[in-house]
C-alpha cells in the first residue's frame, strides 16, 4: 500500500521521532498536539542501549543530566550504592520534546498545535476535526499517550487495571545520583531523578491498589529521608501503562489504514515503569513498515523486537513486587545480593545499561547463581563498605542542600 499523506495525533516523544522519519523520506506529516513541547513528571531517564542506537541524544548536551550512580533502597531500610560503568542520561521532558520536535520540524513534518477532537473516515481518507479547522490523511498514527480518548476507537480501551498513577514533585536543584526507594504494600516505587536543574521525585503505583493521596502521603514521609525539601517544588501527577498478563497479546497495535505507538500502545516496562526506549523504537518501527509499503506488517516488527520482552515483565511484574526469591522478598533478596556480590552487580548494571533483556534474565541468573551465592556467602564475613541496614540505612549517602 503507498501511503502519502501520514497523520499523527500527540507530540510526545513517539510521536514526533515518527514525524521525522516519515517526512525525511518524503512523506506529508501532519502533527497534531495542542501542547507540543512540554514538562512532564516521568524521569527523562534514557539508557546507554539508547543513546547508542540513537547518537544525536547523546550528542545533545542542553537540558541533560549524566547520571554516574544509583541508590536502591529495600522495603526494610536496606540501602545499596551502584556505580555504574555506562552513564544515564536525564533529559527534561520539556528539552527532550523540544529536541524531537525540532528535528521532525526540519525533516518538513507540519507541527500543528491544535487539538484533534474528531477522527472520522477511513484508510486512505481519515478525515480530523479541530476547533479550528478540519484535515485529511491516508494513515493515522495514535501517539497521544495513556489517556488518549481515541485508543478505544480504534483498539481496546486501556482500563484500570493496566495503568498507574504517578505523583510527586519538581524541586530545585540536583545531582548524579539516582535514587529509587521501595515501600510495603506498594506495586511501584517512590525515585529522586536529578534532571539538569530539579529534581523529580515522585511515586508510582497502580491505579487499582493505593490511592492517590495514599502515594502522595508515602511520598511526603520520604522525601527528608533524602535530604529533600518541599519547598519552591511544583506537584504533578501522571497516567502511565502498566500492562498486566495477556493484555500486550490481546491487544491489536495497529490496522487498516491506523497504528499506537508509545504510551498510547501500552508500551512500557511494567516493572520499572520506562518507556522512552520504547517510545522511540515503535514510532522507529511504525515508519519502517510504512516505508516499506507494508504498515500491516507492524505487528510483526514489534513481535521480532522488544514486544516479547514486555510480555515477560508483564507476567513477572507481580512476582517481582509481591514474591519471594531463596527464602526472602524479591526485592530485598536483589538488594542484598547486589551489595555482596559483584557478578549479581554487573548483572544490575547491564539492566541499568539496557543490556540485559527479559528473555534471558532466568537462564543468565541460573548460570551465575552458585558464584553468586558464594560471593554473597563470603561477603556476610567482612564488613559492607557500601550499605547499612537499620533506622540510618534510607539516608542518602549523597545528602543534597
Amino acid at each position: 500500500m503507498f501511503l502519502k499523506r501520514v497523520a499523527i495525533v500527540g507530540g510526545g516523544p513517539a510521536g514526533a521521532f515518527a514525524a521525522a522519519e516519515l517526512a525525511r523520506a518524503g512523506l506529508h506529516v501532519s502533527l497534531f498536539d495542542e501542547k507540543l513541547a512540554w514538562e512532564k513528571p516521568c524521569g527523562g531517564g534514557l539508557t546507554d542501549k539508547a543513546l547508542g542506537r540513537w547518537p544525536f541524544l547523546r550528542n545533545s548536551a542542553g537540558g541533560c543530566n549524566w547520571i554516574t550512580r544509583c541508590e536502591l533502597v529495600s522495603p526494610r531500610g536496606r540501602r545499596v550504592a551502584l556505580e555504574l560503568d555506562r552513564q544515564i542520561a536525564i533529559f527534561s521532558r520539556l528539552t527532550l520534546n523540544g529536541l524531537l520536535l525540532e528535528r521532525a520540524r526540519e525533516a518538513g513534518a507540519r507541527l500543528i498545535r491544535q487539538r484533534v477532537v474528531e477522527i472520522a473516515g477511513g484508510p486512505g481518507e481519515w478525515n480530523f476535526k479541530t476547533r479550528e479547522g478540519t484535515y485529511q490523511a491516508d494513515f493515522v498514527v495514535l501517539a497521544s499517550g495513556a489517556r488518549s480518548s481515541f485508543r478505544g476507537q480504534f483498539s481496546s480501551p486501556l482500563t484500570a487495571e493496566n495503568l498507574m498513577v504517578a505523583i510527586g514533585y519538581y524541586i530545585p536543584g540536583t545531582s548524579q545520583t539516582v535514587q529509587i526507594r521501595f515501600l510495603e504494600g506498594l506495586h511501584g516505587y517512590m525515585w529522586v531523578f536529578p534532571r539538569h536543574d530539579h529534581f523529580s521525585a515522585g511515586i508510582c503505583g497502580r491505579v487499582q491498589g493505593k490511592s492517590t493521596a495514599e502515594l502522595r502521603e508515602m511520598l511526603d514521609a520520604c522525601l527528608s529521608e533524602f535530604g529533600l525539601q518541599l519547598k519552591n517544588a511544583s506537584l504533578y501527577a501522571h497516567i502511565i501503562p502498566s500492562l498486566v498478563p495477556g493484555a500486550f497479546e490481546s491487544t491489536p497495535f495497529s490496522g487498516e489504514g491506523w497504528a499506537m505507538v508509545g504510551d498510547t500502545a501500552g508500551f512500557v516496562d511494567p516493572i520499572t515503569g520506562e518507556g522512552l526506549f520504547y517510545a522511540l523504537r515503535s514510532a522507529e518501527l511504525v515508519a519502517q513498515a510504512i516505508l516499506n509499503h507494508a504498515p500491516e506488517s507492524y505487528p510483526t516488527l514489534l513481535e521480532q523486537d522488544f514486544l516479547p520482552g514486555l510480555v515477560i515483565a508483564s507476567r513477572i511484574a507481580d512476582r517481582f513486587y509481591t514474591g519471594q526469591w531463596m527464602g526472602n522478598r524479591v526485592i530485598e533478596r536483589m538488594i542484598q545480593l547486589t551489595a555482596r556480590s559483584q557478578r549479581f552487580r554487573n548483572l544490575m548494571r547491564d539492566l541499568f545499561a539496557g543490556s540485559q533483556e527479559y528473555g534471558d534474565l532466568k537462564p543468565r541468573l541460573y548460570r551465575s547463581l552458585p558464584l553468586v551465592a558464594a560471593e554473597a556467602l563470603v561477603g556476610t564475613l567482612r564488613p559492607l563498605a557500601k550499605t547499612t541496614t537499620g533506622p540510618d540505612a534510607v539516608k542518602s549517602s549523597s545528602q543534597v542542600a
